[in-house]
């Protein structure tokens, strides 16, 4: 086990009508804020009206700022980092999934910065102050409503790139799981994969004797799968297993699970260049992405990918080798992304093939991504060509 500091500072506000307690815990930070959000499911369910009499009761005077897209564009950003300045605003509140959040990590980054905020992103500088975000989470989903993760799409590129630090971590997250009754079902899909995702790319170590944060990764993994199909089996609006999904959401990407232990993340970049040039659901491009790292992977690793195969997929080593086994939990994965209508392959998401060499080369900008197995553009092409291969 490696060594490791752990620390979370944000405040989590749980469960049913939570959301109306926004001004009170905003108050105590700030009495000028920017209002973040997509300006979509937020303003027509009503829930904007809720957190505006919420922040009018408290005395927080607000500065709002929508428009807000899937993988979140640096052109809006920059929008955000200029109104916090001339308005002098010292407080960023993100209503809505990740991309909001994540929208909102990069304005408060930005309006603490002389310079262009994408340096911190294109790794030309560290970003060590930002100013205070809150979040409330309507989309479970990224876990950035209690991470230090921010992603980021530069259109210029296109470029998707994330910053990773402290500074940007919420003070607080407001998670009333009602408010997820009403999504679609294809975002509550991909909400599912992108949990799923940040578990396993923490799962997927090489570190020794790991044995409680293995144990942490599984079961929360199989209570993300058992509740989604609660959910998709005619359960949208059951509160508990919602719950145990926004909860898990946060579990999965706030770094308990990756105490002791050094995580993957290839599959991560190598989605990333999917959802920049074909601005897919990032979700979607992890349900394709992942299970091509596993096939790419079975010969480095096969023990551990058997295992996953077992704890997750139930797949009883009695009746295969480790290798069998863990193409079979491949299996079984793919079959549970399906059940939900999630994409497995790029025919699925109606993906060319004719850039794959070009996205290889982009997903190794910074150098070789990974540390299960260090993949160059080489691995992450043939991981590409599985995925757009198979059916």
């Amino acid at each position: 086990m490696q060594n490791f500091v752990y620390g979370n500072r944000t405040k989590i506000i749980f469960g049913k009508g939570t959301e109306k307690t926004v001004g009170v815990e905003t108050a105590a930070y700030a009495k000028r804020i920017l209002l973040h959000h997509s300006g979509g499911h937020a303003v027509k369910s009503g829930l904007l009206d809720t957190i505006k009499e919420s922040l009018k009761a408290a005395s927080v005077e607000w500065v709002e700022l929508s428009g807000v897209k899937p993988n979140p564009r640096l052109s809006l950003v920059y929008q955000g980092v200029e109104i916090c300045k001339k308005e002098k605003l010292s407080f960023v509140l993100a209503v809505g999934g990740g991309s909001a959040i994540d929208s909102s990590k990069a304005i408060a980054l930005g309006a603490r910065y002389d310079g262009d905020v994408w340096d911190f992103y294109d790794r030309k500088k560290t970003a060590v102050e930002a100013l205070p975000v809150a979040t409330v989470l309507t989309i479970p989903a990224a876990g950035s409503e209690s991470s230090i993760s921010s992603v980021i799409t530069d259109e210029r590129g296109p470029w998707k790139q994330s910053v990773n630090e402290e500074c940007i971590r919420p003070v607080f997250s407001i998670l009333n799981p009602e408010l997820t009754y009403s999504l679609p079902p294809y975002q509550t899909a991909c909400g599912v994969a992108d949990m799923l995702a940040h578990i396993m790319e923490r799962y997927f170590t090489r570190e020794g004797h790991v044995e409680l944060t293995d144990e942490l990764c599984e079961g929360t993994m199989r209570a993300i799968i058992r509740n989604a199909r609660k959910i998709f089996n005619g359960g949208t609006q059951n509160y508990d297993a919602r719950a145990e999904i926004m909860w898990a959401g946060s579990i999965a990407h706030n770094n308990l699970l990756s105490t002791g232990r050094i995580g993957d993340w290839a599959s991560h970049a190598i989605e990333h260049e999917l959802s920049a040039l074909y601005d897919i659901a990032h979700g979607a491009g992890l349900s394709v992405i992942f299970p091509a790292w596993i096939k790419y992977n079975i010969k480095e690793d096969t023990p551990r990918l058997a295992r996953f195969a077992a704890k997750i997929w139930g797949v009883d080593g009695a009746y295969y080798d480790f290798e069998q086994a863990a193409l079979e939990g491949v299996f079984r994965m793919k079959n549970f992304f399906r059940s939900i209508g999630l994409p497995v392959t790029f025919a699925d998401l109606k993906l060319p093939t004719d850039r794959i060499p070009e996205m290889a080369k982009r997903a190794v900008k910074f150098g070789p991504v990974g540390t299960y197995k260090k993949l160059d553009a080489k691995d992450v092409e043939a991981i590409y060509r599985i995925a757009a291969e198979e059916t």
